[in-house]
Parts: structure tokens; C-alpha cells; sequence
């Protein structure tokens, strides 16, 4: 590994390193939902659940497990053919607007992580954005007036990729794509088996809990050669 020349921010306490022969820099990759916005997905199907008399936690799981088992997470099939499977399984009659509503409008960003994401980038470091995604995410980003994607240098989205975090090929994906080594890439996910999936691949994973710590996370590694 070549030499390594740091600038030192004493403000945020974050290191600024400049790329040298030889070396590679360090990436933060976080998700979307749960980390850089509040779980718009998990809430909004509790909502539908709450709404429609049924069990919040059989519901959540049932459509989780159907946005998979249909493709649409990962792009194979469309939102129409997600909410119809929803429809006929737990005999809802709510229109796929209405539907989609209730989870867009709980996405609700969380300015300090976009500045945060956006600070890492301008100290020198890779940023990127892995999530299980749909569509969803790209209207979201044009219906958020100050934008979302345009903070992160790498976006990975489910939808695009047609692999999702329950693939193991995602975060090799990821890996190569950045073109950084697996013990130099920091994640940042609310989902215990994310989490454990990218552990496994030698990332340093940390399951999100609140900006503080991330943060204090986040400086060590940044600073840690």
C-alpha cells in the first residue's frame, strides 16, 4: 500500500486523506430506508394493516416476503403484480395509488445523514447507497425538492441490479464496482441480517441506531489506517 497523506478537519473530526500511488480509499455505503430516511416501507404497511383491521406484524411480513417472491424488489416484475398479490392474499380493495401513498409519505429524509454523506465525499472519501429498492426510490428523489441521490457517488439499487441484499453476488457486486477491498468498505444498515450478510463478506458492518454513534463510528474507521 502507498503512502497516505491526511489533512485534518478539527471541526468535524473526520480525516481527509489524499489518494497516493497505489492506495485506495476507504468507502461508507449506506442504506436508504431506516438510515438515510425513516422506514417509510415498514410504517406504511403497519398503516395499511392498522387501517384494514389487520395484524400490523402479519401483514408487514406477508408483504415484505411478497415484494421479494413476486420481483419486484429486484426489478423482475412491476408494481401492479406486487399490489395484486397483496390484494389476493390478505383481501384488500385499495387502489395501488393509495396504496403506494401510505409508504411513500412515511419515507421521510433525514437531512443530517444526506450532509453527513455528502461531508464524507468532500473529505476524500467513496460514498455509496445499497438498497432494496424499487421505483419508488427515483420518485422519491424527484418529488424531494433539495434531491437525494445526487449526495451519494455510488447508487445500488435493487431494482437496477436485479439482486438484492439476500444475495451474497450483491456485495461482491458492490465490492468490485468501488474497486475497494472488502475490510475497507464500512455499511451502515438498520436490518440485523444485512448486517450479518456484509459481516460475512469481511465489510465492517454496523447496524444503525442514531446519528451520534454512526457518526462515531464512522470518524474511527475513516481515520483508522
Amino acid at each position: 500500500m502507498g503512502a497516505i497523506c491526511r489533512l485534518s478537519n478539527s471541526l468535524t473530526g473526520i480525516t481527509m486523506r489524499q489518494e497516493m500511488p497505489g492506495y485506495m480509499k476507504r468507502a461508507v455505503v449506506f442504506d436508504f430506508g431506516g438510515v438515510i430516511a425513516e422506514e417509510g416501507f415498514r410504517e406504511g404497511l403497519k398503516a395499511i394493516a392498522r387501517a384494514n383491521g389487520l395484524d400490523e406484524v402479519v401483514f408487514f411480513e406477508g408483504a415484505r416476503d411478497l415484494i421479494y417472491q413476486t420481483g419486484y424488489v429486484t426489478g423482475t416484475s412491476d408494481e401492479e403484480t406486487y399490489w395484486q398479490a397483496v390484494r389476493l392474499r390478505f383481501g384488500l380493495d385499495e387502489s395501488d395509488e393509495n396504496l403506494r401513498e401510505q409508504i411513500l409519505k412515511r419515507f421521510v429524509v433525514r437531512p443530517e445523514m444526506l450532509s453527513f454523506a455528502s461531508d464524507l465525499q468532500k473529505r476524500g472519501h467513496t460514498t455509496g447507497l445499497l438498497t432494496d429498492q424499487t421505483d419508488w426510490l427515483y420518485q422519491l428523489d424527484r418529488e424531494d425538492g433539495a434531491g437525494i441521490l445526487m449526495h451519494f457517488q455510488f447508487v445500488f439499487n435493487s431494482y437496477d441490479l436485479h439482486m438484492s441484499k439476500r444475495d451474497k453476488g450483491l456485495f461482491r457486486y458492490v465490492e468490485q464496482t468501488l474497486k475497494t477491498a472488502p475490510e475497507d468498505i464500512l455499511f451502515v444498515d438498520d436490518n440485523p441480517d444485512n448486517i450479518q450478510m456484509a459481516a460475512q463478506r469481511g465489510w465492517k458492518a454496523v447496524l444503525f441506531w442514531d446519528y451520534k454513534t454512526l457518526k462515531e463510528e464512522v470518524v474511527g474507521f475513516t481515520t483508522n489506517d
